[in-house]
């Protein structure tokens, strides 16, 4: 009986160091969530700049219409660009609008809707169409000018030329005007559409039709060589090979449509080509006697084989270059 008690520890002691890497490989998960904790702060820091970042990001975002409609008060012409930017235009090229001749009806009701828009009055979209050379880009210019000559600096009409390829970013240029006190005149120059070109579903979006419409500070004012800026072989095209020929070609042509106001440019006689000269030489003082001056500018527009503004313009250049007259108003 003595020897029981005796065997039972010894039966013990070895399970005892049995027991002991039990706990030790028990305790080694214990250091795995110790390492969880360093790497926690670098988490934390590295959201944390994440979130700075995008922050940041949305603050210069919206910083950035705010300077650019500031920087409407340095110009009052721009170029608009792809990328959002405006590039202010210091001084444009413009000639002044009582040397435009032989367009009188065309001037006075343009600058009659310009001066209407000015003054916070409803006003049309217009297309000027026609003829090349007869002053359509001209005429959109001096008009601009001539209605900023007794504005104060808060009133004053801004415009911006989009060019023709960038016209699918009408969209951003319109929510971006929309916003700015200053009323604008969207200006783009030879405006037409040429095969499969859509980009001009854009613009039938903006003029009427989008659900936003357009902004009620902003005005377009475009120009054309042709009265429904398609070409007639694309037009054509349209008819002869859809379905419906009427939809296909009504699609094409309503664009014209949403332009409320059309000026139709046509080619000038010889006396109103002859009276532009005159008045150019005029306006820069050119002097030559009237029978040369006439001869000569009727045999330079013979060898241009038209008669235009354009033309009459160059005839000037090329004589005032002749008699070393520089091309200064006096």
């Amino acid at each position: 009986m003595p020897r029981k008690p005796s065997k039972s520890p010894a039966g013990k002691g070895p399970r005892i160091p049995a027991r002991k890497p039990a706990r030790v490989a028990a305790k080694r998960p214990t250091t795995i969530p110790q390492a969880a904790p360093k790497a926690t702060p670098d988490l934390s820091q590295e959201r944390i700049a994440r979130a700075l970042e995008t922050i940041a990001q949305h603050l210069a975002a919206q910083a950035k219409p705010a300077a650019e409609r500031e920087s409407f008060r340095q110009a009052d012409a721009f170029i608009w660009h792809p990328d959002g930017r405006l590039a202010a235009v210091p001084r444009v090229s413009r000639v002044e609008l009582f040397l435009l001749k032989g367009v009188d009806r065309m001037r006075d009701i343009l600058m009659e809707n310009t001066e209407r828009f000015a003054n916070g009055l409803p006003a049309n979209n217009a297309l000027l169409w026609g003829a090349r050379g007869m002053g359509k880009s001209s005429l959109v210019k001096a008009a601009h000018a001539s209605i900023n000559t007794e504005r104060k600096a808060s009133d004053r009409l801004k415009l911006i030329e989009i060019h023709r390829e960038d016209i699918e970013s009408l969209p951003a240029l319109m929510e971006q005007l929309r916003a700015s006190s200053f009323r604008f005149i969207v200006f783009c120059d030879d405006l037409s559409f040429d095969g499969n070109d859509a980009s001009y579903k854009s613009l039938k979006a903006v003029l009427e039709g989008g659900i936003e419409g357009r902004p009620e500070n902003v005005i377009l004012y475009a120009t054309s060589n042709r009265r429904h800026l398609l070409a007639r072989e694309m037009i054509e095209n349209e008819r002869s090979t859809a379905i419906n020929p009427g939809e296909a070609v009504e699609e094409k042509v309503s664009l014209s449509d949403r332009f409320g106001l059309w000026l139709g440019f046509h080619r000038c006689s010889q006396d109103e080509y002859l009276a532009m000269v005159r008045g150019y030489c005029s306006h820069f003082g050119i002097k030559l006697d009237d029978e040369a001056l006439e001869r000569e500018a009727l045999e330079w527009s013979t060898t241009r084989g038209s008669r235009s503004g354009r033309v009459a313009w160059q005839f000037v250049q090329e004589l005032a270059g002749r008699l070393s007259v520089k091309l200064t108003a006096k």
